[in-house]
């Protein structure tokens, strides 16, 4: 059984004079949608400094007294973007690695397809460049990613490696030990496409194809001869 990974999300649009009402829902869920969405486009476009809750407010389409209602600080709104945005393909990672009667490579074929498909792929990448270009400002605002989705992807991903070892269908050895090193080209991707895409872009599924393979030949015992 193969968890569902999430839609892609959509790009922000620019502000645009519309009237609230035909712009944000009446539910919670949609008000929240909503704020979330103007609050990324606004970090993206002017940075986490600069940014205002005045402006996500206006772009969102509702008063300022509402953002705040959802969100006590700006910073508790760039959680809510990272949570929105990144977290929830956590979820699926955690779901396919403990898919049962899976295969460690047949796991990992799905893990790293996901991160190319739903991250490199996406707009979430623009999340990425967000916490390179704010990290070195706002340490705290990498510390919050790193807890809700590089310590618990990480978690998920060392399980796995050290369960596919103990039974054999990995070998030990410093791939196994450090498993960390699995997600390199994936990392590579999103950086490229960040950086290189306009002008030198990657093709995408190569990169997964090869990834893999390079993976797999990394961690899987030796063929008996």
């Amino acid at each position: 059984m193969t968890a569902a990974a999430p839609s892609a999300p959509t790009k922000p649009a620019p502000a645009a004079k519309t009237r609230r009402r035909s712009r944000v829902g009446d539910s919670r869920e949609d008000r929240e949608a909503v704020i979330i969405a103007a609050g990324l486009a606004e970090f993206l476009e002017k940075g986490y400094a600069a940014t205002r809750v005045d402006d996500v407010a206006k772009r969102a389409g509702v008063a300022k007294g509402t953002v705040y209602l959802y969100f006590p600080s700006k910073e508790d709104l760039f959680h809510a973007v990272v949570r929105r945005s990144i977290a929830p393909l956590v979820d699926v990672v955690e779901a396919v690695a403990a898919t049962p009667g899976a295969s460690a490579a047949e796991v990992l074929k799905q893990v790293l397809a996901t991160l190319y498909r739903e991250v490199a792929g996406t707009d979430r990448r623009e999340v990425l460049r967000l916490l390179i270009a704010e990290s070195g400002r706002f340490p705290q605002l990498a510390a919050y990613a790193h807890t809700v989705v590089v310590r618990r992807g990480g978690k998920a991903l060392r399980a796995l490696v050290a369960e596919a070892v103990a039974r054999g269908e990995f070998r030990p050895g410093p791939a196994a030990a450090a498993p960390e090193v699995v997600m390199g080209p994936v990392v590579l991707a999103l950086v490229w496409t960040l950086v290189f895409h306009d002008i030198d872009p990657l093709d995408l599924d190569a990169v997964l194809d090869a990834h893999v393979d390079l993976i797999l030949r990394g961690l899987q015992p030796a063929p008996r001869s």
